[in-house]
């Protein structure tokens, strides 16, 4: 079974409690785990900002005009979704608090503080992760018994690290684009470099789901020739031997990871990467060819991996209204949890807008 588009679902032996999320903004409440605090010293003012309805790029023009600082000095380590209520910092460089307590709370910026002064700027994937509080309406009856049984399957196993749908645009061909891209790096001199990249990233992604949907039932499972990758540190190594580092996996020290394909990125070897190879053929392209393009384009690409742990979960269930608290990494979508659970095409315009952090 399907649901928005992505890819199937690890639990599809057991129903989806449908559902809908997002019925008011605060059924979608997200805030950031810092990885740092600011030490107190250096030219970055750090804030956190807990907004409703405003997207983290319209926050940024709203923080850049009210204080005059160029939007280029306001650095920031995710993008957080317009419909919901998120808090997250934000780097200021060579602000000061006078500029920042021009900006008022409102009915779109619920709350700002000022946290302190660090050396360097927030950059994208500087977080720990993001917490999320969800709730799901009118959900099925037999979610009492249905929701205990997917989360404990996710608990143990893993969520699907599936790039989300926005990654696709609204139509979901943002692939095709960057299909086209890579078949002729020059001909698209009229777009802009980030645009460019956008659509390029959004090929990477759709590979990447494709080659996880292909392994979705063993998502868990360390083969040999895989990458693996450490769940405390990000650092891959090669398995060589996968019944020895299958206990790892088990004890969700490591997972086996799929490719964010790349001028430098490792393909997999053996079975992962005749599966990694399959999808990309799928796709008209050939590894070298992909290669190629990449150092062509100008990215290096990197592993990403096949799942990610489900943390601090929490929930309750008071009638038809299920509410949800968890913690994912940096880089991973809510939505994975979500479509798991509901198994319906609602999912399909939810947008939680936590793009890939770029390491």
């Amino acid at each position: 079974m399907m649901s928005h588009a992505i890819g199937p679902h690890l639990t599809s032996e057991i129903p989806g409690i449908g559902g809908r999320i997002r019925v008011e903004p605060e059924d979608f409440r997200v805030e950031e785990q810092p990885l740092y605090l600011p030490c107190g010293t250096g030219e970055h003012l750090y804030i956190k900002v807990t907004k409703r309805l405003l997207s983290t790029p319209d926050l940024i023009k709203l923080i850049s005009s009210t204080t005059g600082l160029k939007a280029k000095a306001i650095g920031v380590a995710g993008l957080k979704d317009a419909r919901a209520v998120t808090t997250q910092m934000l780097s200021l460089q060579l602000a000061t608090p006078e500029q920042v307590v021009r900006l008022k709370t409102n009915e779109r910026i619920l709350s700002i503080e000022i946290l302190g002064r660090h050396r360097n700027r927030l950059r994208p994937g500087h977080h720990a992760g993001n917490r999320f509080h969800l709730t799901i309406r009118h959900v099925a009856p037999h979610a009492k018994d249905t929701v205990p049984a997917v989360l404990e399957i996710l608990r143990r196993r893993g969520v699907p690290n599936y790039f989300g749908p926005q990654r696709q645009g609204r139509d979901g061909s943002n692939y095709r684009i960057g299909a086209t891209l890579l078949a002729d790096p020059t001909g698209q001199t009229s777009m802009s470099r980030a645009k460019r990249m956008w659509y390029l990233n959004a090929f990477q992604a759709h590979l990447f789901n494709r080659i996880l949907a292909k392994r979705i039932d063993s998502l868990d499972r360390v083969l040999s020739g895989d990458w693996a990758m450490k769940t405390s540190t990000g650092a891959c190594f090669q398995v060589e031997d996968e019944s020895a580092e299958q206990p790892r996996a088990d004890r969700f020290e490591i997972s086996p990871t799929g490719i964010l394909f790349g001028s430098r990125a490792s393909w997999a070897g053996g079975e992962p990467g005749r599966i990694e190879e399959a999808a990309a053929a799928e796709l008209g392209m050939t590894k070298d060819l992909l290669i190629q393009a990449a150092k062509a384009c100008g990215f290096r690409g990197e592993r990403r991996a096949l799942r990610v742990p489900l943390a601090d979960l929490e929930w309750s269930l008071d009638g038809s209204i299920l509410t949800l608290v968890f913690t994912l990494p940096p880089g991973a979508y809510a939505t994975n949890v979500l479509g798991e659970l509901m198994k319906t095409e609602e999912l399909g315009s939810s947008n939680d807008a936590l793009h890939r952090a770029e390491k």
